[in-house]
C-alpha cells in the first residue's frame, strides 16, 4: 500500500506582536488540518520578529522555557486536538543568560517528543547571532512521528553539509529546515542548498522562509518556501516571493526507498576516510 504523508508550511509577516503571532499559527494548523495536512512545521523564531537584524538585550525577553513554557503547551494541547505533528521554533531559555535558537517537535497525540537546536550561529551584519544564542549542544536527533522519522535543521545550518548528513544516518525521512533569510544575501542559495541536500542524503526537506520587511531592517524576507523530494524535485510550486501562504503537499514517501535502492549512498559512504574533516 502506498504511503503519502501531507505536509504543511506557513511563510508569513510579522504581525507586530507576539500574541498575535501565536494566534495566527494556531488559525493556520486548523486551516491545515482541513486541507488534510498530518504535519507541519512554523518559521524560524516563530512567535517574533527576526530580532538578530540587531543587538538589543531587550529582545531577551521572547525566551520561553521547552517544553514547560506556555507556546509548547498550547501547541502541545492543539496537536491533540487536530491530531497532527507540529514543529515549533522558538526561542529557548534554559537560565537567564543562557539561551538557544531551538524547535520543539510535538507527536500528533499532543507528546513532546523533544527539541533540535540550532547548530550553526552566524554573526555577520543582519544576522547577530551569537550575541543571542548559544551553539546547540543536542547532536542531531530524529523523532519518531506519527508520519514517520522527522528532523529538524535551522536556518544558517543549511549551509554545512554535515548535518544534512547526520540526519540522514539517524534515519531521517523529512527534515524541516525552518529559516528567516533575506534577499540580498542568500537569495542565490536557497533554490541550490536544500534540492542538493535532499538528493545526496536521499530524504524530503520542508524549507520555510518569511516574508515581508520587518521594522528591524531594510532588506525584505523573499518566502518562496517549499517541499523538495529525495530526487530534488520540487513538490508542486514554490511559495510566493512576497505574500503569506500556506503550503500544502503530499509527499511520496515510498519514493525515499525507490532512490535509496537506486543510489546506496549510505552504503557506499567512507566514514573511516574522513577522519580530518572534524580537524580545524
Amino acid at each position: 500500500m502506498a504511503r503519502t504523508v501531507r505536509a504543511a508550511l506557513l511563510q508569513t509577516e510579522w504581525t507586530g506582536d507576539k500574541a498575535s503571532m501565536i494566534d495566527r499559527h494556531e488559525e493556520s494548523v486548523h486551516e491545515a488540518k482541513a486541507a488534510g495536512a498530518q504535519v507541519m512545521c512554523f518559521q524560524e523564531l516563530f512567535y517574533g520578529p527576526y530580532f538578530c537584524q540587531v543587538q538589543d538585550p531587550a529582545y531577551y525577553e521572547y525566551t520561553e522555557y521547552i517544553p514547560d513554557g506556555p507556546t509548547t503547551q498550547r501547541f502541545a494541547s492543539l496537536a491533540k486536538e487536530v491530531g497532527m505533528v507540529l514543529v515549533v521554533p522558538m526561542y529557548e531559555v534554559v537560565r537567564e543568560g543562557l539561551y538557544y535558537n531551538t524547535a520543539a517537535v510535538i507527536d500528533a497525540d499532543g507528546t513532546y517528543l523533544g527539541k533540535y537546536r540550532k547548530q550553526h550561529i552566524p554573526h555577520t551584519p543582519g544576522f547577530w547571532e551569537k550575541y543571542y544564542f548559544r551553539p546547540g549542544d543536542g547532536g542531531y536527533p530524529v523523532f519518531d512521528t506519527a508520519v514517520g522519522k522527522v528532523g529538524v535543521y535551522i536556518c544558517y545550518d543549511r549551509h554545512f553539509p554535515e548535518g544534512w548528513r547526520a540526519l540522514g544516518v539517524n534515519g531521517a525521512e523529512i527534515v524541516f529546515n525552518p529559516s528567516a533569510t533575506s534577499r540580498g544575501l542568500s537569495s542565490y542559495l536557497w533554490k541550490l542548498e536544500q534540492p542538493a541536500a535532499a538528493v545526496a542524503n536521499e530524504y524530503y526537506i520542508g524549507a520555510i522562509n518569511r516574508v515581508g520587511i520587518e521594522p528591524l531592517g531594510d532588506d525584505d524576507f523573499y518566502g518562496t518556501s517549499y517541499f523538495v523530494d529525495p530526487e530534488g524535485r520540487f513538490v508542486g510550486e514554490t511559495g510566493d516571493p512576497n505574500k503569506p501562504e500556506l503550503i500544502v503537499r503530499d509527499l511520496d514517501m515510498d519514493l525515499i526507498k525507490v532512490v535509496r535502492d537506486r543510489w546506496a549512498f549510505y552504503r557506499d559512504r567512507r566514514p573511516d576516510a574522513y577522519g580530518d574533516l572534524t580537524k580545524d
